[in-house]
């Protein structure tokens, strides 16, 4: 749990983490993805904490950069094929310790910058590799509220989750 109160900035994975990893292309070509509209509690409490979200995606997709401004992330950088080297920078740019950072990825892509992170979470269905790293798996899979329920099953623990709630919702 301590590791998770530290947090300032938590680095989240889209495919496979906020979606259930299927890519779907229209008659046009455009890329489509399903979200869970279940994290979006996840990441409101996360920003009422003071944690900045960020999303870091190897993949290009209009759908995403729509989803994360309605879930208004700090910061989302898609295309990123060497996300270690970019995360090392990002964290060396905006003096990030290891202990500040949290991750939550599901595949062998999210593996390296993963180990850079002082808290790191994956959903359910992530493959071993992932899973033999991580502080916390989640008990949904990618894209069914896994990015949710990692976070609220922490600010349980604290005891900050219900305030928050009030905070956010006006009430449980």
């Amino acid at each position: 749990m301590s590791q998770f109160s530290e947090l300032n900035y938590l680095v989240i994975d889209v495919d496979g983490t906020l979606t259930d990893a299927g890519i779907y292309y229209d008659e046009h070509g455009n890329e489509l993805k399903k979200f869970c509209t279940k994290d979006a509690a996840g990441f409101f409490a996360a920003k009422a904490m003071g944690i900045k979200t960020v999303v870091l995606t190897g993949r290009e997709c209009a759908a995403t950069a729509r989803r994360m401004s309605d879930l208004k992330v700090d910061y989302v950088f898609q295309n990123v094929r060497e996300k270690q080297r970019f995360l090392l920078s990002f964290m060396e740019e905006n003096h990030i310790a290891k202990e500040q950072l949290g991750y939550i990825g599901d595949d062998l892509n999210d593996l390296l910058p993963m180990q850079m992170a002082g808290f790191k979470a994956c959903p359910a269905d992530s493959c071993e590799e992932i899973k033999s790293i991580v502080d916390y798996v989640s008990t949904v899979n990618g894209g069914h509220g896994a990015v949710r329920e990692i976070i609220e099953h922490f600010l349980r623990e604290s005891g900050d989750w219900e305030g928050l709630v009030e905070k956010i919702y006006g009430g449980v």
